[in-house]
């Protein structure tokens, strides 16, 4: 069989460059196949840190493995099996923005990410180069699986099932802090958790959870381990999980900042106004240039800063302890290119009647199965009606932003504004919509 050939498209990115290319490096199955590694990026000056980590893991591991650097995405992708891609365009800058603007116009979105108004435009920013290596991937590499990390996870996945023919699955590891939430409560190893959750991309509810080693069910033990708790441990990250588990008898993951972004009254349990937190007489930060620091959780101790600012640490290329990073990308590989089975605890992929209850071509986070055959969807149960109908208010956002995007229709887009349950004023949307097309005008695509 011949060299597989991977495309790492966003090689630079300092988030998921150095564990991608680790993940590949220490594959032995992949290793014995043989493996063609491409790190691709934008911009040539990322790369050179990949590049170079890239080649002291190689030597370290003793693999032969071809290590090639190119800004060119077509020689990146020419003949390529799998693609991975992580990309971002000035990330924190763009983000602040998603989060301030909508908030200035009296939208009190959570986190400002992957749902909410500014959901949308980190969809919208993020959907055009997506767009472009799936089409591209048809022209130069057709059979090949495209397997992505950039967020907003479930709409690029959206938009990439609707307007290619390219194969391709979201992966993320919030699946992964909702049973390490469950481990601490029930004061178990996490490895003896099994767990099957589904939903949407940030908001997935664990309809199973058993004792690794015995099958027992684990949730009666968990309802009552949760009464038990101090209302206020890890508020920030589980308040809101124990009220969706009362209310609706699932546990949710990942935290209340990722799946608060989906729900009105998420406000009441986050404690949103840290996050990007400037003085507005200074000048707001894209005025600026200088963006404050970003705050993902005021879990541990937030407030516990230093008085001046220290430089911030340069990102760590250690090759000293090589672990896999528990990320699901090399697995898929090692399934479909080496015949490896294995179970992916969660991939975003089309529903097709995976989840009853939600639309069959809506892009659903489940647990799935790889080999060389195939990566088979498990079927799940019927998610509790309630949280079946706040996914399928977001499956018609989805929908509606993938046509904005690909009409260049402002009108879709302002459709799936004024259905965002965090939009209450008519006018408003429209300003904040106007607002944020100007100031990122050189980077959204063209809506008329």
């Amino acid at each position: 069989m011949s060299v597989v050939k991977i495309a790492l498209i966003g090689a630079g990115s300092r988030s998921f460059g150095p564990s991608s290319i680790k993940d590949v490096l220490l594959s032995e199955p992949l290793a014995e196949l043989g493996v063609e590694l491409v790190l691709m990026d934008t911009v040539a000056e990322h790369l050179k840190d990949s590049d170079a980590y890239a080649r002291r893991v190689a030597e370290k591991l003793e693999r032969r493995t071809s290590i090639t650097a190119t800004t060119d995405l077509d020689t990146a992708l020419r003949g390529a099996r799998f693609v991975v891609t992580a990309i971002e365009v000035d990330r924190f800058l763009y983000w602040s923005q998603d989060f301030h603007v909508p908030r200035k116009h009296g939208f009190r979105q959570v986190f400002g990410e992957n749902g909410g108004p500014g959901g949308l435009f980190h969809a919208l920013r993020n959907m055009t180069p997506m767009v472009h290596i799936a089409k591209t991937m048809e022209r130069l590499c057709p059979d090949a699986w495209l397997m992505n990390f950039t967020n907003p996870e479930h709409k690029l996945c959206e938009a990439i099932s609707r307007l290619t023919s390219i194969r391709n699955v979201g992966l993320c590891h919030g699946v992964f802090m909702g049973m390490g939430q469950i481990a601490r409560i029930l004061e178990m190893p996490v490895e003896h958790l099994d767990g099957a959750a589904s939903g949407m991309n940030h908001f997935t509810f664990f309809q199973t959870i058993r004792d690794r080693r015995t099958g027992e069910d684990l949730y009666p033990r968990l309802r009552a381990a949760e009464r038990e708790g101090d209302w206020l441990h890890d508020w920030h990250e589980i308040g809101m999980a124990r009220v969706l588990f009362r209310r609706f008898g699932l546990w949710p993951s990942p935290a209340a900042n990722h799946y608060g972004e989906y729900i009105r009254w998420a406000e009441e349990f986050v404690a949103s106004e840290c996050q990007y937190f400037y003085d507005p007489a200074d000048g707001h930060p894209w005025q600026t240039g200088n963006v404050p620091e970003f705050v993902y959780s005021l879990s541990g101790n937030v407030t516990g800063c230093p008085w001046k600012k220290p430089d911030p640490e340069p990102m760590s290329f250690e090759t000293s302890n090589l672990l896999h990073s528990g990320e699901l990308a090399v697995p898929i590989m090692e399934g479909i290119a080496c015949g490896v089975r294995r179970r992916l605890e969660a991939v975003n992929v089309p529903n097709r009647g995976a989840v009853p209850n939600l639309p069959d071509d809506m892009v659903v986070e489940i647990p799935a199965t790889v080999d060389a055959s195939s990566m088979a969807s498990e079927s799940m149960p019927p998610l509790p009606e309630a949280l079946a109908a706040m996914m399928r208010t977001q499956a018609t956002i989805h929908r509606l932003l993938v046509e904005a995007f690909a009409e260049q229709s402002k009108d879709k887009l302002i459709q799936a504004m004024l259905l965002d349950p965090t939009v209450d004023s008519y006018r408003r949307a429209i300003e904040c919509v106007d607002e944020m097309l100007t100031l990122q005008k050189d980077i959204l695509p063209p809506l008329k």
